[in-house]
């Protein structure tokens, strides 16, 4: 029990009691925002729990990026789309993919999987500075290996003719265009995140804590249908680094800025409605 304990003081989730199961669990009397996070918190790095969050995180967006690159290698691949699953396809991939890997590691380090959800969560104080730069690069390593075990299974030269799957901004767009799409793309999600999570709907609903990965994972999939056009969709910098180093052509760098002051914009807008919007809506229980 000790473990246990140790994980809910210094894992992602900071919540000062264990909620009642059941709806209605709180009433406005006794509800109580969860504190907000030190930006250092020195205990953590003497936690197994910090570390394990952090492989959790490399695991998870290792096995994000291997999928969905595949599944972007095999639409590219095809003479035919119509002999493809297509950009609906591609969107399922993506979107399917967060909906399981948010499910599975929630628990262990909220499941953010994308240093743009991390970003927006550490402005909005959910996590420390600490935790949240050790998620960042452990989603970005993720990302790398995920990336090299595709090229590594299709070759370096049919990796390279079929473009990696590097994000870059399609013709007949702008820069501009294709960054209003990631940040527009990241708030949408990171929006998601903030509600689905949301302290104060889960105290009213419990059965709502089930349900996070699924709206997640649908905004992922709703935000690719409308952007693969434009960029190939990034909302995630940790999936467009890892795409552009294996790939490491020049087209895929000259647009690399745009996938991650675009979702790192959108993140910061998130936060930002999340706190002046969704925090200052009073809490009222059901009767």
């Amino acid at each position: 029990m000790e473990g246990k304990e140790e994980d809910v003081r210094l894992g992602a989730n900071k919540f000062s009691d264990r909620q009642p199961l059941g709806t209605s669990a709180q009433t406005d009397k006794d509800y109580k925002d969860p504190p907000p996070s030190p930006l250092f918190e020195p205990g953590e790095l003497s936690s197994w729990s910090f570390y394990r969050a952090g492989i959790a995180e490399f695991v998870a967006t290792f096995l994000f990026l291997y999928i969905s690159v595949l599944t972007v290698m095999g639409v590219v691949k095809s003479p035919t789309k119509c002999g493809t699953v297509g950009i609906q396809g591609i969107a399922w991939a993506f979107g399917g993919m967060i909906f399981a890997l948010v499910y599975c590691t929630a628990g262990i380090s909220g499941g953010h999987i994308n240093p743009a959800v991390t970003f927006g969560l550490l402005l909005a104080r959910k996590l420390s500075l600490t935790r949240a730069v050790f998620y960042m690069v452990m989603q970005c390593l993720g990302a790398i290996c995920g990336a090299g075990v595709v090229k590594g299974f299709m070759g370096k030269n049919q990796y390279t003719a079929l473009g990696g799957g590097a994000n870059v901004v399609a013709h007949g767009y702008t820069k501009g265009g294709g960054l209003g799409a990631e940040i527009v793309g990241t708030f949408m999600l990171v929006y998601t995140v903030f509600s689905a999570t949301d302290a104060k709907r889960i105290a009213r609903d419990s059965h709502i804590t089930i349900l996070v990965p699924l709206p997640i994972g649908f905004a992922v999939f709703l935000v690719h249908l409308a952007t693969i056009p434009i960029t190939g969709t990034g909302i995630n910098p940790a999936r467009s680094l890892g795409a552009a180093i294996i790939y490491n052509k020049d087209q895929a760098w000259d647009d690399h800025w745009v996938f991650w002051v675009g979702p790192f914009i959108g993140a910061a807008l998130a936060a930002l409605y999340h706190q002046i919007v969704i925090r200052a809506m009073p809490f009222k229980s059901k009767s």
